[in-house]
């Protein structure tokens, strides 16, 4: 069975609804005609004028003459509505079929087309919808390709690593010294963390990760945290404190996550504060709670401050000074930190000035 297009329908559609009222204004006009031109005789007879002999004759002329001038606008109204149907219909579905195009592009990979703004005001909605759609999807696919590339390059230095140690020592026929056992532990357990940290970020960036929303005050919390992380710091390092509002409110979010959120930050903090110290702060403002931590830290260049928040990123300072290989992370980190808070419904920020220190705040909503 053949299936009619959108164009072809149109057209159609155009052609019956031409055909109803030309068929309509045949009938009526063919019943009417004659009985008012019968009538308008009849007026002629009574005011005395002869044309009873004539009558038979002047209506078939009149009939003749109806034939022929409903043929003549017949013939001319059909051609022109038909041209007029089928340009319409042409000009309605002609961005349907630049779209039907421009998506075999996008298909193929090429994005640098977009489809044309229509006059139609529906089509014209269509159409930025879709470019909109299509620069969405080109992000994604951009940042699907800079993942595998940033992944390659994370994997391939823990990889080369253990390869040519066990190498090295089937090679040598001889059994790993525990400092090569000790190496190759540390690199496997790299690896482990990154993967899990990937899984992690998928699922947030998803929104598949359950919030178990509650009450949480504050102070305990940061104790808590603070207590933890004083076992990291070398004899000489930052001092950790906390400051808080004396009447501030418990915030609503989950512990976890919330914890989390906070592990990442400080963790990076110490990782790039080597004395002075780290604060974490709170502080209430109108319905929402803002939690700050701030070092003096090595600090960020001004223009690495919009990739911070970026999957592998690392501060050139950070890897200019490290020493110790074990301190570095998988730069999943703060990308995971940031869509947690968004999915608390919060928003994260950062400031950094290089040899003073950074301050990272976000806010999550008063309990």
């Amino acid at each position: 069975m053949m299936r009619i297009g959108l164009q072809g329908r149109l057209f159609l559609s155009h052609l019956v609804v031409m055909l109803m009222g030309v068929g309509s204004f045949i009938v009526i006009s063919h019943a009417a005609s004659h009985h008012l031109f019968s009538g308008h005789l009849d007026q002629m007879a009574s005011m005395g004028r002869a044309v009873y002999a004539i009558r038979a004759e002047l209506l078939s002329g009149f009939k003749d003459a109806w034939r022929g001038s409903t043929m003549l606008s017949l013939t001319v109204g059909g051609v022109t509505a038909a041209a007029l149907s089928y340009w319409v219909a042409r000009r309605i579905t002609q961005p349907l079929t630049e779209m039907e195009r421009i998506t075999h592009q996008f298909a193929a990979g090429n994005w640098s087309e977009q489809v044309p703004r229509s006059d139609i005001p529906e089509l014209a909605r269509l159409s930025r919808s879709f470019n909109c759609l299509a620069l969405s999807l080109q992000g994604v696919e951009e940042r699907r390709r800079e993942l595998i590339e940033d992944l390659t390059h994370e994997l391939r230095t823990p990889l080369t690593i253990v390869r040519g140690y066990l190498e090295e020592s089937v090679a040598a026929s001889q059994a790993l010294t525990p400092a090569a056992t000790q190496l190759l532990v540390r690199e496997t357990r790299r690896l482990e963390r990154l993967v899990n940290d990937l899984q992690e970020l998928s699922k947030a960036e998803a929104g598949q990760l359950p919030l178990q929303l509650q009450a949480i005050a504050l102070p305990p919390l940061f104790d808590k945290l603070l207590l933890r992380f004083e076992g990291q710091i070398t004899e000489g390092g930052p001092q950790l404190s906390w400051q808080c509002d004396d009447d501030v409110a418990p915030v609503l979010a989950d512990r976890d996550r919330l914890e989390q959120i906070l592990v990442n930050l400080l963790g990076n903090a110490i990782k790039h504060t080597r004395q002075g110290h780290i604060i974490l702060r709170a502080q209430a403002t109108d319905n929402q709670i803002w939690i700050t931590v701030q070092d003096t830290g090595v600090g960020i260049a001004p223009d690495e401050l919009p990739q911070v928040f970026e999957r592998f990123w690392r501060s050139s300072q950070f890897r200019n000074q490290i020493h110790n290989p074990a301190m570095v992370g998988t730069g999943i980190g703060l990308a995971i930190t940031k869509r947690l808070v968004e999915l608390h419904g919060g928003c994260i920020e950062v400031e950094s000035t290089v040899g003073v220190g950074s301050i990272f705040r976000f806010f999550l909503p008063q309990a």
